[in-house]
């Protein structure tokens, strides 16, 4: 018979091992876990957004990702802006967030706003000068535009704004659209008297700014340009008077409102600085703002040897006629009187019809 007692089993493991499986336990628990938080959160991220119905989003200047972020919570343009702030740092793009405003579509994702807002193009904003603009008219438009801040009090040169269309992000400054302009001004005018005939009586640039200013307000025919260009060149070298109305009108009204009427005799034998009628050679400064057109057919006008012209029309559109004789022109200025006269003839036998058919209809 065996006596001896039964020895007992020695555990097989310690201490050690059994902290060790415990950590290992929490490693793959927080494993599961930060892998469950990550797949939440690339749902979130790449997931339809919870916007209804396309808006606009702006991001003002100098903004970041911390503050655009709750922004766009606060909008309801996302659902949760941590998510979209460790979404926008790991795709690297945090720092490439532009300045503007942005059309965000319904339903868009984090990801989808992310990449518009990163390399997508604003929404376009521009301020357009007309050509032939005085500069209060242009400072008016400026003023008026609410997408811009700041405001200009002092009314820049007349012909110093280029006309034009001038792109701007919103909340840019006034001024510095306005120098824009002008910038573009310079580098046109420049640019433009290089290129000129050599020939031509003009001795300065700002000569030919002057000039192409009355070239603008006389005609609104493009392709006339070139044509009334040499009219007042070849009046300047037989050292005539340039005779222009729009000279008189801006002697009047300073740019800075429309004379509403036709010039009276009083103001065509009146002398003021800028009647053309009264002075010789050109007004002292610019009456507009003239195109790259109308400084083009200035520095290069057409060769021809016209000295006058009159409207060929009752309507702007309808052109001039053009003539080298004082006797040709007075031909012409009669032909055109006779076709007002007529125009004017229809319009009130018009006026008086339509009144013949109001009356008719309320005594019925």
């Amino acid at each position: 018979m065996n006596d001896r007692k039964p020895r007992r089993r020695r555990r097989s493991s310690n201490g050690f091992v059994d902290i060790l499986n415990g950590l290992l336990s929490l490693l793959v628990l927080g494993l599961l876990l930060a892998g469950g938080i990550a797949l939440y959160g690339a749902s979130q991220f790449y997931g339809d957004g919870p916007l209804s119905e396309e808006t606009t989003f702006r991001v003002e200047a100098g903004s970041g990702l911390s503050s655009i972020a709750p922004r766009l919570e606060e909008q309801g343009l996302i659902s949760n802006q941590y998510i979209f702030q460790v979404g926008s740092r790991v795709s690297e793009l945090a720092g490439t967030i532009k300045q503007g405003d942005f059309s965000i579509p319904a339903g868009a994702s984090m990801a989808d706003i992310l990449t518009e807002l990163t390399t997508g193009n604003p929404i376009r904003y521009a301020v357009v000068i007309p050509e032939g603009w005085t500069s209060w008219e242009a400072i008016q438009r400026l003023n008026a535009d609410t997408n811009i801040t700041g405001e200009i009090t002092t009314l820049p040169a007349e012909g110093s704004i280029l006309p034009g269309s001038y792109d701007y992000v919103p909340g840019d400054t006034r001024q510095s659209v306005l120098e824009k302009m002008q910038s573009a001004m310079n580098t046109e005018l420049a640019a433009v008297w290089e290129g000129r005939d050599a020939d031509l009586p003009i001795e300065t640039p700002e000569q030919l700014l002057v000039l192409a200013s009355i070239v603008e307000k006389e005609t609104g025919v493009a392709s006339e340009r070139p044509q009334v260009a040499a009219v007042f060149v070849n009046r300047l070298r037989e050292g005539m008077r340039l005779q222009s109305d729009p000279t008189i009108i801006y002697g009047i009204t300073k740019g800075q409102s429309t004379l509403g009427r036709g010039l009276r005799r009083s103001e065509i034998d009146q002398r003021t600085d800028y009647n053309t009628y009264q002075i010789d050679g050109l007004p002292p400064t610019p009456i507009a703002n003239p195109g790259i057109d109308a400084l083009k057919a200035v520095a290069n006008p057409d060769a021809h040897d016209y000295l006058y012209f009159v409207a060929k029309g009752a309507t702007p559109s309808e052109g001039h006629v053009f003539a080298e004789t004082y006797a040709e022109h007075q031909d012409n200025v009669v032909q055109y009187r006779r076709i007002v006269d007529e125009a004017a003839r229809q319009a009130e036998e018009a006026r008086q019809a339509l009144e013949a058919e109001e009356a008719g209809e309320a005594g019925q």
